[in-house]
């Protein structure tokens, strides 16, 4: 950020509007919640449909069941992702996008595609 002159506010860019300051702010937050390890795979995983605990866990790969455990619960507490128990036996969980984890989609595929374009892939873990 850009250091402030005599007469700006302090900690923010002169000239900012305070639109561009609010939308930095929002972006600053979604990045946070998405940039989350985990967080916008499990959501990009979930796009193609309810899916249960285990099949997560293959899909992302690399994930512990503990960290999974919890990124579901944060996705669920953030209103994107719905659990739903199944009746039994043997009972079944599965993990869906809500209507606010749908509307996320298409800016994750966006994402996604700049990225296949504009990134190098990253190599094998060494």
């Amino acid at each position: 950020m850009a250091r402030t002159t005599k007469g700006s506010r302090a900690g923010t860019v002169p000239g900012a509007s305070d639109a561009c300051l609010r939308a930095d702010a929002a972006l600053s937050r979604a990045f946070g919640f998405l940039g989350k390890r985990w967080n916008a795979v499990l959501l990009g995983v979930l796009g193609g449909g309810p899916t249960g605990f285990r099949e997560l866990s293959r899909a992302v790969g690399g994930i512990s069941d503990s960290v999974l455990t919890d990124r579901l619960a944060e996705l669920t507490r953030a209103g994107l992702v719905a659990r739903t128990v199944g009746e039994g036996p043997p009972v079944s969980v599965s993990y869906a996008l809500t209507d606010a984890g749908r509307a996320l989609m298409p800016a994750l595929e966006q994402i996604s595609r700049w990225a296949r374009e504009h990134l190098e892939p990253e190599g094998p873990a060494r």
